[in-house]
């Protein structure tokens, strides 16, 4: 049986919070009865990271596997605890207003790291299509950690997001120097007009002598006959190691002669893909090690 996504945070952060955890569940319970007012709301987040502090949230790995099972693509791990009991209480408050406009009032006086906490309980807040214009805001935010929040291990723009909102949060992922592998549904949205969109980027990148990161070549795999890209992963198979491999990775998923005989030409990279050695989500790890 599965558990509630409030549930599973209260569970988690009364476990943590010592003597202040029943006064969380207390509150908590509060302003899920339905007779809170939105004063309440605000006066409580105002006390959470008094109360209960900013250290990380602790998570065993069946707390991680009950989050998945909870929902699909929620990824607690890297919270603090006063951001998970955020998020908790906007999951429970029941309130007179829509809850988008709550979350309006709420996103524009909140902090960095109320915002960090705001964008991550995004999958798991009541009517989460109704955030798309605040979702809009944070995607545009300056601050990469605000970014980060929706796109990295966050499942609410795999279940919510168009194919243009979705490319252009991937491609704006790599402008900004972040990470591919942390963003939910990555290889479930890939898409014909993303690869075309990142292989333009790659060109332009190329063109001005500039690095481009070994994880776009991820999103592109998928269409390299319909791209004609393969000359252009024969040019990333002659570059650095991890660009190797992620050339490798992307031409392992086409049939094409041409593309096995590339992947000939590099056949202990290709054993280490094959043997789960190498892979997208370990590919920069092994570059930063």
């Amino acid at each position: 049986m599965t558990t509630a996504p409030m549930n599973l945070l209260s569970e988690w952060i009364v476990r943590q919070a010592g003597e202040e955890g029943a006064w969380f569940a207390s509150r908590l319970h509060s302003l899920s009865s339905g007779a809170a007012s939105e004063q309440d709301l605000h006066i409580f987040l105002g006390l959470i990271p008094r109360k209960l502090g900013k250290q990380d949230l602790a998570l065993t790995s069946e707390d991680v596997r009950r989050a998945e099972l909870a929902h699909a693509g929620w990824r607690p791990q890297g919270w603090s605890i006063d951001g998970a009991a955020r998020v908790a209480a906007l999951i429970g408050y029941q309130g007179p207003r829509p809850f988008a406009d709550t979350f309006k009032d709420l996103r524009r006086t909140a902090d960095a790291g109320e915002l960090i906490a705001l964008y991550r309980g995004l999958p798991l807040y009541p009517e989460p299509e109704s955030l798309a214009f605040e979702v809009g805001e944070g995607l545009r935010s300056n601050m990469r950690a605000v970014f980060e929040a929706i796109a990295h291990d966050n499942p609410y723009a795999r279940d919510h997001f168009d194919e243009h909102r979705w490319n252009h949060m991937v491609l704006k992922a790599l402008f900004v120097g972040s990470r591919l592998s942390p963003v939910v549904g990555l290889d479930e949205r890939a898409n014909p007009e993303l690869a075309r969109i990142l292989l333009d980027y790659a060109h332009e990148r190329w063109a001005a002598g500039r690095a481009v990161s070994p994880e776009l070549w991820r999103c592109v795999g998928p269409f390299i006959d319909s791209l004609d890209a393969l000359d252009d992963l024969q040019r990333v198979m002659s570059g650095t190691e991890t660009e190797r491999k992620a050339a490798v990775l992307a031409l392992t998923v086409n049939q094409s002669p041409r593309a096995r005989s590339l992947l000939a030409a590099s056949p202990e990279v290709a054993r280490l893909v094959s043997e789960g050695h190498v892979d997208w989500n370990n590919l920069l790890q092994s570059e930063a090690a």
